[in-house]
């Protein structure tokens, strides 16, 4: 892609005898970055680096580059032979004085500079002639991270000179407003406001959806400023916690560097682990697995089995198989990965991946080999670092398999400790870390510290945008752990809020969002509410046959739910026909599923047995009492009855 920028350039260049391309060929740089996994069971994505040049600068671009006229050419040309030529006029003079403050402003390689030469153009330009130099300010400032207000006026200033207000033409400044509305994007996602930046993105989207058809255009001007875009739209979306929508834009970047670098590139090797990385961030490992092996595949190829990319990638790769529950394989990519990290000295690196390898081996069920390499791996780190904290989390992990509770006990006061005197400094690692504890404290049986943490935890990412998805989350942990505990109202509002927040993270159809709707169900028919009951459990089902199947055994489940919900509202006829759907769904799962299936006919009989009761109680209301005089003369007859009769 640098490559193309630089053909761009030339291109532009021998078009026109001007500097004004000049600052094209500055800085190009691609739009991702290398990772590292600061949790061993979650990736972490940094947002990408700014464009940082003007790619695809209209060829016929008005109003910024005054071309000198014929006869101030031959002035020029003169004056440097040393020939005699007349007094300017005052028309000339004043071109010339554009000429040089523009070239001035061209050849300006510090951003004080920059701004310094823009200032002189200020008083001789007209505002309508200063759009390019805004935008080039602005990508500028950027690149440079300099004060994002700075570079949204820049932007916006660029924004009110170009823009028409009608993107649907091919008018010669779509492709610099569809940058400028880029630079706006990027500007708004540094100042927190995500709102506005999705909105300015989406705008250039549009406008470069149009420019594509335009013949006049080559895509090689197009698709570097398409894939900061749709780059853009990921950081955003992710940064409001819908990274369901987010991969998406994060794929098309993928394809668009597909198209325009070379096959086995290295930039191309590290985009496919960023996709890789979005997956585990939404815990998605099988999909992550193609990408990661691709990444791999292509930095081994180019780079070698000993480089730094590889052994990101091998990190990575163990973190995936962990996630698939494939432990040996995760263990064997991680120990590669740390012999090449130790090779190039890269401490920090391979502490955590150290700390990875001894939750793969607890995984594995081999707690002693587990806490021998945390005792070693402890020794390393400073008395009050998140590392340690972590390390003493694991330690506890082990512990509580091998049953030590009083010592795992210990171990999370140690990491709480450490933890506490971060909280403020590194809310989203104290938060995550919290969330960890408390499932530990949960398989201890210790509810009231769980439910303690996790609400400290939530207080920590509400304040955390990009964590919506990690709030939606938790509220659905804490909602279960009150629902065990017999909390049943208290847990009702985060169950419904952790279903909404999830909906507008993964999407309506992720199975996340099914197992809340479980929970939710069966709060509500605690409080006698199954008509509610019934419709969330309704929900779960549809979500469960979508993202697990029909005849997963929580898909079966969610259908018995609902045959409990429509028995409690004593529509038997309902209840039994979902009822013998989960005797079908367990059936069909064969010997394996022989307790669950002689359950599921138990159950159906007592339906069957209590719609029966229930017809003949109804008809037995339906049938007209009898009247008193009827009574009395039934009474007489069975007196005056012979007994032989009786």
């Amino acid at each position: 892609m640098r490559r193309a920028a630089f053909e761009l350039f030339s291109h532009l260049r021998k078009r026109h005898s001007t500097a004004t391309f000049s600052l094209l060929s500055r800085d190009f740089a691609n739009t991702t970055n290398l990772h590292s996994l600061a949790h061993p069971a979650k990736a972490h994505h940094k947002s990408c680096a700014k464009i940082r040049s003007l790619l695809s600068l209209d060829l016929y671009l008005n109003g910024f580059r005054v071309i000198p006229s014929q006869n101030f050419s031959a002035f020029v040309d003169a004056e440097s032979q040393n020939v005699p030529v007349p007094q300017m006029s005052s028309r000339q003079r004043k071109i010339k004085e554009k000429s040089e403050l523009e070239e001035a402003f061209e050849s300006a390689e510090s951003l004080d500079d920059m701004l310094k030469a823009f200032k002189d153009m200020e008083a001789c330009f007209d505002e309508t002639e200063l759009g390019l130099a805004c935008l080039k300010l602005g990508l500028k400032l950027d690149q440079e991270g300099e004060d994002p207000e700075k570079t949204f006026s820049f932007a916006q200033r660029t924004l009110r000179i170009l823009d028409d207000g009608d993107i649907s033409s091919s008018s010669k400044l779509s492709l610099p407003l569809a940058m400028t509305l880029q630079l706006l994007g990027s500007a708004c996602f540094n100042l927190k406001r995500f709102n506005d930046s999705l909105s300015y993105l989406n705008r250039a989207n549009r406008a470069l959806s149009k420019l594509e058809g335009d013949s006049s255009y080559s895509p090689d001007h197009i698709m570097p400023i398409l894939h900061a875009v749709q780059f853009e739209l990921f950081n955003v979306k992710t940064a409001m916690g819908r990274r369901e929508e987010a991969l998406i834009h994060l794929r098309k970047a993928l394809e668009i560097k597909e198209k325009t670098l070379e096959e086995d590139s290295r930039e191309l090797g590290k985009a496919n682990r960023d996709v890789a990385e979005a997956y585990v961030a939404i815990l998605n490992f099988k999909d992550a697995l193609p990408f990661c092996l691709k990444a791999l595949e292509i930095h081994k190829k180019e780079l070698g089995q000993s480089s730094v990319e590889v052994a990101y990638d091998r990190r990575l790769l163990g973190v995936i198989y962990t996630g698939l529950e494939e432990h040996e394989k995760a263990l064997e990519q991680n120990q590669l990965s740390q012999r090449v990290l130790k090779k190039w000295g890269l401490s920090s690196d391979l502490l955590r991946a150290e700390i990875d390898a001894a939750n793969m081996q607890i995984a594995l069920g081999r707690y002693e080999e587990a806490i021998s390499t945390l005792k070693g791996v402890v020794q390393q780190t400073e008395k009050e670092s998140e590392d340690r904290a972590m390390i003493f989390i694991s330690m506890a992990k082990a512990l509580c398999n091998e049953e030590k509770i009083a010592d795992a006990k210990r171990c999370l006061e140690i990491s709480c400790g450490i933890l506490d005197k971060k909280e403020k400094s590194s809310p989203q690692v104290v938060a995550e870390a919290f969330m960890e504890i408390s499932m530990l404290y949960e398989s201890m049986n210790e509810f009231v510290a769980a439910i303690s943490l996790l609400k400290r935890a939530l207080s920590m990412l509400e304040k955390l945008p990009q964590e919506q998805h990690s709030v939606g989350s938790v509220s659905a942990r804490i909602g279960w752990l009150l629902l065990l505990t017999g909390k049943v109202e208290q847990a009702v509002p985060f169950l419904e809020d952790a279903a909404e927040r999830l909906k507008e993270s993964f999407g309506s159809k992720h199975y996340g969002v099914g197992y809340v709707y479980n929970n939710l169900g069966a709060a509500y028919l605690e409080l006698d509410r199954p008509q509610s009951a019934a419709q969330v459990f309704a929900y779960a089902k549809d979500i469960m046959d979508v993202s697990l199947g029909p005849h997963h055994a929580d898909s079966i489940e969610a259908c018995h739910n609902i045959s409990k919900a429509y028995a409690a509202m004593g529509s038997y006829p309902i209840a039994i026909n979902f009822q013998e759907k989960v005797v079908e769904g367990w059936e069909g799962h064969g010997p394996s599923a022989r307790d669950e299936y002689d359950e599921a006919v138990q159950v159906l009989e007592e339906l069957k047995n209590k719609a029966s009761g229930s017809v003949m109680e109804s008809l037995m209301k339906a049938l007209p009492l009898p009247q008193s005089d009827e009574i009395s003369t039934a009474k007489d007859l069975e007196c005056n009855t012979p007994a032989v009769e009786r």
